[in-house]
């Protein structure tokens, strides 16, 4: 069974950065989509970004402009590079990988912004 392990989450100030990685823990592995998933105490799950096997990318619309996704398909890793960060970005991040008829999650990794 693929695993998805995650690191880089932790605390920032406002205006800050961070970086988000997740590695597939099979090369063979080669997923059509992998991305990252937010969830904040008392709200839902929302997309925040997404990257193909060929490098077409999707954003959620509170993030666009600030974060940004990237993929070594070599490594089946996939980035996301944080910056200016909010508040309002605090929620535990999920690293998701799609490879049909299968969606993979990693287990979670917690983001809090404030000062």
């Amino acid at each position: 069974q693929v695993q998805l392990v995650e690191s880089g989450g932790g605390s920032a100030q406002p205006g800050g950065s961070l970086r988000l990685s997740c590695a597939a823990s099979e090369r063979a592995f080669s997923p059509k989509v992998m991305g990252w998933y937010r969830r904040a105490p008392g709200k839902q799950r929302e997309l925040v970004a997404s990257i193909t096997d060929d490098g077409g990318t999707t954003y959620g619309d509170t993030v666009l402009g600030r974060f940004a996704i990237s993929r070594d398909n070599a490594k089946n890793t996939v980035y996301l590079e944080m910056n200016n960060l909010k508040p309002e970005d605090t929620a535990t991040y999920y690293c998701n990988a799609v490879k049909v008829p299968t969606i993979y999650w990693g287990q979670g990794t917690q983001v809090t912004v404030s000062s």
